[in-house]
């Protein structure tokens, strides 16, 4: 069996795409996901499966999610592992080093292509750094992110594919229940 974590976009934002988590643990179970957790409200669940393709789970749980509560989440899946390096690569942590709440993690469903990737080359504002890696970006926000340029739905447009952030807190999080 294979640890792994689903991140859904957008669900229980503003009373949009209303689901709740142990409603969505028995859903999952019908998948036969085992060990399955669920962290806040936000759409963080880590679950073990067998050995299959990252691609075909996020359709199992697409399909299963517009089935049960007629609407389409786009569903992102990583290991653990991937997780643990994508914090431990993070290129700002450095300067976040005092202020750990200004990291993010823009985690693409499919990496961008290159006419997309150089949209982003121009991109500067006061405050908002970004990089770039294969399939997700890091973000530095010292500011926060509630007036952040450089949000989800910035990288969805320019880049054209689903996305999905999480703080630093979450990802440390998730891998925590990754771990048991």
């Amino acid at each position: 069996m294979q640890t792994y974590v689903a991140l859904l976009r957008g669900i229980n934002v503003s009373g949009q795409k209303k689901i709740i988590m142990a409603e969505l643990r028995e859903h999952l179970k019908q998948l036969d996901f085992s060990d399955i957790q669920t962290y806040i409200q936000s759409g963080n669940i880590v679950f073990k499966f067998k050995k299959i393709s990252p691609s075909k789970l996020e359709t199992m749980i697409t399909e299963l999610l517009k089935r049960e509560y007629d609407f389409q989440v786009p569903c992102i899946i990583r290991s653990k592992k991937e997780i643990e390096n994508i914090i431990s690569n993070n290129p700002f942590k450095e300067q976040a080093a005092d202020n750990l709440k200004s990291l993010y993690f823009v985690l693409l469903k499919n990496p961008p292509k290159k006419e997309q990737l150089k949209s982003l080359e121009s991109i500067d504002y006061p405050n908002e750094y970004f990089e770039f890696n294969k399939n997700h970006i890091y973000l530095y926000l010292p500011n926060g992110a509630g007036r952040a340029k450089l949000n989800n739905n910035f990288f969805e447009k320019k880049l054209e594919v689903n996305a999905s952030t999480r703080n630093l807190r979450t990802l440390i999080k998730l891998i925590e229940l990754a771990s048991k």
